[in-house]
């Protein structure tokens, strides 16, 4: 066989495993936020926040069941991330969407606490992890980001987090108005629970981090993080500003598990050096995990 044959063979295999896994994944994200709507939340009628929370809002106001209420409120926004994301994203999402509104109306889940405050921590958590689930698997199982994008791309004013934050404190308004404003700040509290569980599924703890790190010591720390812990390193050339004098400048990306031996690393060896620290939404390629020392 050769190495053509090799390759094009191989390829399949690994978009297989990868179709499998989505399934599995969105499967599980859809389960996960059917037992946070019916096993949680129906009863106490409270809300999630974006396009379910609108969607649970009407069910609760109107005949209509959330299983309806939800695909219809999201098409909208599934056709236009269609046009913006990708065909293959929208195909998934629909799925997804499709098999949340099934699952909501087939399946029976029981109404596990009458507490209103476990409720609402409880419900946020599974609906967070079913929708953290379904974006690993490349779905969406809620249409608000892709709202958020798109209205964010038009203004050009506000930044897609400032869009969700407007939108949620008009949903969160309504509720207070049309249900209370018990179940309201209730609500939020739901919402905050599914945001935080949402953002640990998405990241992890192994959520990355970027270190910018400058001393007069650049070439000790930098043994110090490549040798002692195992890390990348890039050292940029730049120059000090009172001075002009030539100053190399230290990046590196590690998690944030490991900021503060990092942090001590570069205390011990400078407890003058300056150092910045910055969330990231993603990484790929590099050295980014931890390298075997020998």
């Amino acid at each position: 066989m050769t190495d053509q044959q090799t390759v094009t063979s191989v390829k399949p295999s690994r978009q297989w495993l990868r179709s499998v896994k989505d399934t599995v994944l969105i499967t599980l994200g859809i389960l996960s936020a059917g037992m946070g709507l019916k096993g949680f939340l129906f009863s106490s009628r409270f809300i999630d926040g974006g396009v379910t929370g609108v969607s649970m809002l009407l069910a609760d106001l109107t005949p209509w069941p959330l299983s309806i209420l939800i695909p219809l409120i999201n098409l909208p926004f599934i056709v236009l991330g269609w046009r913006q994301i990708g065909r293959r994203f929208a195909i998934k999402s629909v799925l997804a969407i499709a098999g949340l509104s099934v699952c909501l109306a087939v399946v029976k889940y029981p109404d596990v606490t009458p507490d209103l405050l476990l409720t609402a921590v409880f419900g946020g958590f599974f609906i967070g992890a079913g929708i953290g689930l379904a974006i690993r698997g490349g779905a969406v199982l809620d249409g608000t980001e892709v709202a958020a994008l798109l209205i964010s791309r038009h203004t050009h004013v506000l930044r897609v987090s400032d869009v969700i934050l407007l939108l949620n404190v008009f949903i969160f308004s309504a509720a207070a108005f049309f249900l209370s404003v018990e179940i309201a700040m209730y609500s939020i509290l739901t919402y905050f629970a599914a945001s935080k569980t949402l953002d640990f599924i998405l990241h992890g703890l192994e959520e990355y981090t970027a270190l910018i790190i400058v001393s007069d010591k650049s070439e000790d720390i930098r043994r110090a993080i490549t040798e002692g812990l195992g890390r990348g390193v890039t050292v940029y050339k730049g120059r000090k500003g009172w001075s002009g004098e030539a100053q190399e400048i230290l990046f590196c990306v590690v998690t944030r598990l490991e900021i503060g031996r990092i942090r001590n690393a570069v205390k011990q060896i400078d407890p003058q050096a300056f150092i910045t620290i910055h969330a990231l939404s993603d990484v790929e390629g590099g050295v980014v995990r931890k390298t075997k020392l020998h």
